[in-house]
């Protein structure tokens, strides 16, 4: 079994601000709305998603084309409800769309589908190919001297496919310190523990192996994540990977830790009442 690090002990226990509640609520009330949805990978993801759209990426909802954009990609696109709570709270697009998710007629699909969504800088769903995606675009900033930088967002289940480690072969071979790996680091998948379905650990050194700065985060502490993704690149002339210490289905006590909350299509009414009493009424 893996050893507990600090990070991951302090993940369980963290709390959560108001922000992060309010971001819950809006991510649960389109769940409740569609009847369905990836509830656990959703609110793993929330911090580090709040930290990126709220101080660290040079953005305009106004004008989310511009090319001196920063991007992020969210990989593990089954979490796109994080993504969408953020874009909606920052004005990339109506809060009532989220009222829609997975409507016939909504621009907000079960993944991110680019083009459709504003703010959305890859299609994604199909896992394993955020990182390549992400690859391609720090290459071309190099290329077109620009000075954005790419974030890619990686479920630790995610990093079981082997194209994100030809990736990462590719970002350090090349020297990209203008992008930066976040790895959701939440240690469940969707049957089983990550350490039961494939290893993972040594994390960070097999990160360090593959030629990337490595930095270790409770993925939940807010001003934890700020301190180290304001500091990006952590080595000049590598990219570099921030393992973000998470808790699947964090701050809904009924979720945390818990494979059954990976993805819901109903939710009962005791269920409901068990969302309001943890993030408040939604």
């Amino acid at each position: 079994m893996i050893q507990i690090s600090p990070h991951a002990e302090a993940a369980l226990t963290c709390t959560l601000d108001e922000r992060s509640l309010y971001l819950r609520r809006l991510v649960l009330g389109s769940v409740r709305s569609a009847g369905r949805g990836h509830v656990g990978p959703a609110l793993s993801l929330i911090e580090m998603v709040r930290v990126l759209y709220d101080d660290v990426l040079r953005i305009d909802p106004q004008n989310p084309q511009d090319p001196h954009r920063d991007r992020a990609i969210l990989s593990k696109g089954h979490g796109c409800l994080a993504l969408y709570a953020l874009l909606a709270d920052r004005g990339f697009f109506p809060l009532s769309e989220l009222d829609g998710f997975c409507g016939s007629d909504s621009i907000l699909g079960g993944h991110p589908e680019y083009g459709m969504v504003p703010g959305v800088e890859a299609s994604t769903g199909a896992l394993g190919h955020g990182l390549s995606i992400g690859v391609g675009l720090a290459l071309a900033a190099r290329m077109r001297e620009r000075s954005y930088r790419t974030f890619v967002l990686l479920g630790d289940g995610e990093i079981n496919e082997g194209s994100v480690w030809e990736a990462a072969m590719g970002a350090a071979k090349h020297g990209l310190d203008n992008l930066v790996a976040m790895i959701d680091y939440n240690k469940l998948q969707s049957y089983g523990p990550t350490d039961y379905v494939l290893p993972l650990e040594p994390l960070a050194d097999k990160w360090r192996s593959f030629g990337f700065a490595v930095q270790e985060v409770n993925g939940h502490d807010v001003g934890a994540l700020r301190t180290v993704l304001k500091q990006v690149p952590a080595v000049s002339g590598k990219p570099t990977a921030v393992i973000c210490h998470t808790v699947k289905g964090k701050g809904l006590p009924a979720a945390e830790s818990n494979a059954d909350w990976h993805h819901k299509n109903k939710l009962s009414d005791s269920e409901l009442d068990a969302i309001r009493v943890a993030v408040g009424d939604f």
